[in-house]
């Protein structure tokens, strides 16, 4: 397993090695030790959330706040989907940018997303199955938000506007600006 950082700061791609024979594949999803030796971090997942989406689905931009924060291990089970997620430490040196990745079932590509992030994905292929780990129980009262079309960040989601399936929750969200003046 190959483990990059990201142009964000504490934000890293996990590449499998995938072995192929007759019989399929097999690789290593994830290696505590293995993490912890390349990000210093040392990470323990307590829930894992899998979703499903058609074709436009766009999910977020989530978060939980404060004690409730949480580190995500995201990847695609199924299908292609961009991820995206933005750094919302305000101590941070990379505060207010993001990085976007596809992940897709053919790479297997993760992507480790640390506390104090926002994160969402679209969906690009005719359907998906995404799966996240995560360091922290969810907490309906800590759940914050991002719009996803805030004109501070400039998120290039890969699809036209009319192709999007949100939630009413997701389209009411508040501006960056809103949402990390707090």
């Amino acid at each position: 397993m190959k483990i990059e950082q990201t142009p964000l700061k504490d934000c890293f791609v996990l590449t499998p090695t995938i072995f192929k024979d007759e019989r399929g594949t097999f690789y290593e999803t994830y290696n505590k030790k293995l993490f912890k030796k390349v990000t210093g971090f040392e990470i323990t997942f307590v829930q894992d959330n899998q979703s499903s989406s058609s074709f436009g689905v766009l999910r977020g931009l989530h978060y939980q706040a404060a004690k409730m924060a949480q580190a995500k291990l995201v990847r695609a089970l199924e299908g292609r989907i961009l991820d995206i997620v933005v750094d919302i430490r305000k101590e941070s040196e990379t505060f207010g940018k993001h990085f976007s990745i596809i992940l897709d079932d053919i790479s297997q590509k993760q992507l480790f997303v640390p506390r104090g992030f926002a994160h969402g994905f679209i969906t690009l292929s005719p359907t998906s199955k995404f799966a996240y780990k995560c360091d922290n129980f969810y907490c309906k009262d800590s759940e914050r938000g991002i719009i996803y079309n805030d004109v501070s960040l400039q998120l290039d989601w890969h699809l036209p506007n009319d192709k999007f399936i949100i939630s009413e929750k997701d389209l009411n969200l508040p501006s960056f600006i809103e949402a990390t003046s707090k």
